[in-house]
């Protein structure tokens, strides 16, 4: 069965120990439905830069969680193949004396609320207080070094702790509905869950897509967390993501 070129260059970016998993994951999808990938490599569509791929920088091996949100963000300067690694942000603080998180991240919803779950997670923020003078206080101590300073960082330490960090549709397009192209991945992601089972990494879906994943058998199968998409404001406050990333003291330098 053909995979249309464009999309096979893309496997380029992935670490090589997980090029025969992608490429059969790739063939499920074909065999699933024929028309989806011709169709998707000769569309406009977001990761752009063949970075379609990108997530799977981390050796196979080296996974111990699979995080899974919806779709990259519908931003051709912040989608970047990473889960919720918005590339339109260097900065995590505001330079301002008063500030808090900086406007890029203000602007990626799902980061700031991720932020903020951290710092609640850590005591920094009480999660009924997670803006203006308490905010502004952490960062005041983040910029005196107190903290990582870039999203950069944040996603280096994401990697060392072995998060693969994924999306339910690997791309975004304009006019399809993330759950149409969520649906044709699946084939994709029972061949990936079924590939690293042997490893049994958590899995951590976050939201109504991504949790859509636990129709498949290999994934129900999987020890995992589900919570509410970052996007949402009560994930700011979510126990079970305290508990999950409250003792990796991500944010610390």
């Amino acid at each position: 069965m053909t995979i249309p070129s464009p999309i096979l260059q893309a496997l380029d970016l992935a670490h090589s120990s997980w090029r025969p998993v992608l490429l059969q994951g790739l063939e499920a999808m074909a065999a699933a439905n024929p028309a989806y990938l011709p169709a998707l490599a000769a569309d406009d569509y977001l990761p752009t830069e063949m970075r379609l791929f990108a997530a799977f920088s981390l050796p196979m091996a080296q996974v111990r969680y699979v995080l899974v949100g919806e779709g990259p963000y519908p931003r051709a300067e912040s989608a970047t193949g990473v889960c919720f690694m918005d590339g339109a942000v260097r900065g995590l603080w505001s330079e301002e004396a008063d500030g808090g998180l900086s406007k890029p991240v203000n602007k990626a919803t799902s980061l700031r609320n991720f932020m903020k779950m951290l710092l609640v997670a850590d005591g920094q923020l009480a999660q009924d207080n997670t803006a203006g003078a308490a905010l502004a206080a952490v960062a005041s101590r983040a910029r005196a070094g107190g903290a990582i300073a870039t999203l950069a960082e944040m996603q280096a330490r994401l990697t060392e702790q072995g998060f693969l960090l994924l999306n339910a549709s690997l791309v975004f397009r304009a006019h399809v509905a993330p759950a149409i192209d969520a649906r044709a991945w699946l084939p994709f992601f029972e061949t990936v869950v079924a590939a690293l089972a042997p490893q049994a990494p958590k899995l951590v879906l976050w939201g109504k897509i991504a949790e859509q994943l636990n129709k498949l058998p290999t994934v129900k199968d999987m020890p995992q967390i589900v919570a509410e998409h970052p996007y949402n404001l009560s994930f700011i406050a979510n126990k079970d993501m305290h508990a999950l990333f409250g003792p990796m003291n991500l944010l610390k330098p």
